[in-house]
């Protein structure tokens, strides 16, 4: 992990050595557009789509992770290092997926820069591996590195689970910093961010409340992916149980049969009736545990990324949630 990391900073420090002369002697008024919009740079769906309920059209909003791509092996482009570095308002989530971001903002000639960072916003949880669950793979040791060392450096390394976005309640707590952050950059407007949040957290409180109503008037409270599994903070959020086959950021795509066979007989004695997916996932593995056992497949929705024919479909964050609803209604009945 720690070589694949420092090969993407080497190739970051070479790309911004290329493009240093583009931002020499470029001034921060110079690069606002000439429509006067704030200039907003997502890296992932979640903040995207939340900027853009806040901000509406008095901001251009772009996002690195193009809709259907896969987040995890995400590298930035020169194009995408030089729209980081001149926009007004970063929103990212700030975890170790996204290490490359520092030589990237270390070297970007823009001090008025405001940055948001999702994992900040709220009580970041370490990641965890359920029972039964394919036990992530760690690369953590550098060559001539004795054993003693690999196994100090996993002792000492903590890794914390980035999707935090899962939670509504967390989506609110990240949406007022985004609006926060937007008043301080652009007072002109801030009654219009003000506006267009306390209308938007209403929503996500009235999406927080339908999630718990389905939970607590159901007769089980548990979830079963035959997948990869961010979605720790909603499950802790609504006081669920879960069991699935990789942790939230697994580069596995093939569980052992060890965990096949746990996931199988882990629905059959609980009598779960679906199996979930994620989306933009192969759901294989959620295919072979539902067939084995009799039951149907799902998708949950974790907004991550989201496909291109729903982002074209003018899909939200709101509306892939709420779609969770009666999937998760019918898995927990």
């Amino acid at each position: 992990m720690k070589s694949r990391i420092l090969f993407k900073i080497l190739s970051l420090l070479l790309a911004l050595s290329m493009l240093a002369t583009i931002f020499s002697g470029c001034t921060k008024s110079q690069r606002i557009r000439n429509d006067g919009k704030i200039s907003i740079v997502a890296t992932i769906f979640p903040q995207y789509d939340f900027a853009r309920r806040i901000a509406g059209d008095r901001a251009d909003i772009n996002m690195l992770l193009k809709p259907g791509m896969e987040a995890h092996s995400y590298e930035p482009s020169p194009k995408d290092i030089i729209g980081i570095s001149k926009c007004d308002l970063f929103l990212n989530v700030g975890g170790e997926s996204e290490s490359w971001l520092e030589s990237v903002l270390e070297s970007a000639d823009n001090p008025d820069m405001k940055i948001v960072s999702a994992m900040n916003c709220v009580d970041a949880m370490e990641e965890e591996t359920s029972e039964g669950m394919q036990s992530r793979e760690h690369h953590h040791a550098h060559e001539n590195e004795s054993d003693s060392d690999h196994h100090h450096d996993e002792e000492e390394e903590e890794e914390y689970d980035e999707h935090v976005w899962t939670s509504p309640m967390n989506a609110i707590a990240i949406v007022n910093e985004i609006n926060r952050a937007l008043c301080e950059l652009d007072p002109d407007n801030a009654e219009y961010y003000c506006a267009n949040t306390s209308e938007y957290v209403a929503e996500l409180l009235e999406l927080d409340n339908s999630f718990r109503e389905i939970i607590d008037g159901s007769k089980r409270k548990m979830m079963i992916f035959g997948d990869r599994f961010p979605l720790l903070y909603f499950v802790r959020e609504y006081g669920l149980d879960y069991y699935a086959a990789f942790p939230g950021c697994a580069a596995e795509t093939e569980p052992s049969a060890a965990t096949v066979a746990f996931l199988i007989d882990t629905v059959k004695r609980e009598k779960v009736p679906v199996v979930f997916y994620i989306e933009l996932s192969n759901h294989k593995v959620a295919d072979a545990v539902a067939e084995a056992a009799g039951v149907k497949t799902a998708q949950f929705n974790t907004c991550h990324n989201i496909s291109s024919d729903d982002f074209i479909a003018g899909e939200s964050y709101l509306s892939l949630m709420q779609a969770n609803l009666n999937v998760l209604r019918e898995a927990l009945n």
